[in-house]
């Protein structure tokens, strides 16, 4: 049982590793006109990258950038085009200066911000936890039994 598992497992891997061999050899042969619409955001499809727009505008700026790479371009040259045709929406990831730099600020002070809030209430309660308990005040025979009563009814 246990060499048909083990068997069934390495016919599994040799089968993903051949399947995996060629796709990577594709991308990798086919140059950075195909990885470049999957880091543009596409500005006829709001959400999505210039890669997942149906689009037939998206197809056209497809065909450019595959025409451009044929034409000797360099990716840098092509994306400042499309950068100055399309403004700055174009972009997946948000420029580090001006109001894109607080695009990356802000959630990065938050979570450092989160964290120390974290770290201060969790020293907080365990210095309560570990406090020596208070001295409370002996509570009179007579209020002891009256307590004592209540708790029996």
């Amino acid at each position: 049982m246990l060499r048909r598992r083990a068997l069934c497992a390495l016919l599994a891997l040799g089968l993903a590793a051949a399947f995996a061999g060629p796709a990577a050899a594709d991308d990798a042969a086919k140059g950075w006109a195909y990885e470049l619409p999957r880091e543009l955001m596409s500005p006829f499809c709001p959400g999505r990258t210039l890669a997942d727009c149906t689009s037939q505008q998206a197809a056209t700026v497809k065909a450019w950038i595959l025409v451009q790479e044929a034409a000797g371009r360099s990716r840098e040259e092509v994306e400042a085009e499309l950068l100055a045709r399309y403004g700055d929406v174009i972009l997946a990831r948000p420029r580090a200066r001006g109001m894109g730099l607080a695009a990356w600020g802000v959630p990065i002070a938050a979570f450092l911000a989160g964290g120390g809030f974290v770290a201060f209430f969790l020293r907080r309660q365990t210095r309560e936890a570990h406090a020596e308990p208070r001295n409370t005040a002996a509570l009179s025979p007579e209020l002891e039994r009256l307590v004592d009563e209540e708790l029996g009814r």
